[in-house]
């Protein structure tokens, strides 16, 4: 897997682009520093790498929904699954 600036979002916050390999096909994924790292975190709380984790959400996930929606909603249940969850921080 391997992270390159995709684009920047209004503000000047920019998405970060993550190539990786799904059922045998190259994929590349834009996401939000901020859910790389709670996919991070998921993978190592689950005892799995990121690109296993990532696997397994794209299984799961219904076809409609983009990959990039499916990881971000499983980073955040993931999130709101801790005790004390809270969602404070930087959301601008």
């Amino acid at each position: 897997m391997t992270g390159e600036p995709a684009f920047r979002l209004p503000g000047g916050r920019a998405l970060a682009k993550r190539s990786l390999v799904l059922s045998g096909h190259r994929t590349s994924v834009a996401l939000e520093p901020e859910f790389w790292t709670a996919l991070e975190a998921m993978a190592q709380a689950h005892g799995l790498g990121l690109p296993a984790l990532i696997g397994r959400i794209d299984a799961a996930r219904d076809p409609t929904r983009p990959l990039a929606s499916a990881l971000r909603v499983a980073a955040l249940l993931d999130a709101r699954a801790q005790p004390g969850a809270t969602l404070e921080g930087d959301l601008g």
